[in-house]
């Protein structure tokens, strides 16, 4: 993890040292410990109006897949000077017209101790076609979850909050709100034993 003024000099030095033609505008560089992902804007193909999604579509693609090879050597050059300064490999992408795309990145090995009910359900996706592999599988539940995570995380978010409530309306909210409003040097009975 890096600290906020750190990306922004990553952000920075990358913005500074690509060619002002590369892309129309820098959307985005992401860092994790084994790669950089810098993606950037490129202008999307003019088409005549009312063209239907799938020539739009198609001229997208081809617009992503010409940008990659015009600027190959431009990002080769850019990408090896990057992986020299921050000791990370560099991966690139692009967005046009509402698509993105990223180019060769790295899929780094994760390590991980499942226990039976969770390679149970990898073993199941297996099983069913979904995935090849358990790697396969788990690579799936990442992007389901990435494919859902704010629908999920604003839900969660919502269930806690209820957590809340109903714990404040809980026994012992009474005896905390009478000690809250208590002076601190008000001395408390103290119970004795008999």
């Amino acid at each position: 993890m890096i600290t906020t003024e750190q990306h922004e000099k990553l952000r920075g030095w990358f913005a500074g040292r690509l060619p002002d033609d590369l892309f129309e505008s820098l959307s985005e560089v992401t860092v994790d410990r084994e790669e950089i992902t810098v993606i950037g804007r490129i202008a999307e193909p003019r088409l005549a109006e009312g063209v239907s999604d799938a020539e739009k579509e198609a001229a997208v693609e081809s617009r992503i897949q010409e940008f990659r090879e015009r600027t190959r050597d431009d990002r080769v050059a850019v990408a090896r000077e990057a992986e020299h300064r921050f000791r990370k490999k560099v991966s690139w992408g692009v967005e046009c017209g509402g698509e993105r795309a990223l180019f060769t990145h790295v899929a780094a090995p994760v390590m991980t101790r499942l226990r039976q009910p969770q390679r149970q359900v990898l073993d199941t996706l297996i099983a069913a076609g979904v995935a090849r592999s358990r790697s396969d599988a788990l690579a799936w539940c990442v992007r389901l979850v990435e494919r859902h995570a704010d629908d999920w995380l604003t839900e969660l978010r919502d269930s806690l909050e209820h957590v809340q409530r109903v714990r404040a309306q809980g026994p012992d909210a009474e005896d905390a709100a009478t000690h809250e409003a208590e002076p601190e040097d008000t001395p408390r009975d103290e119970q004795t034993e008999n």
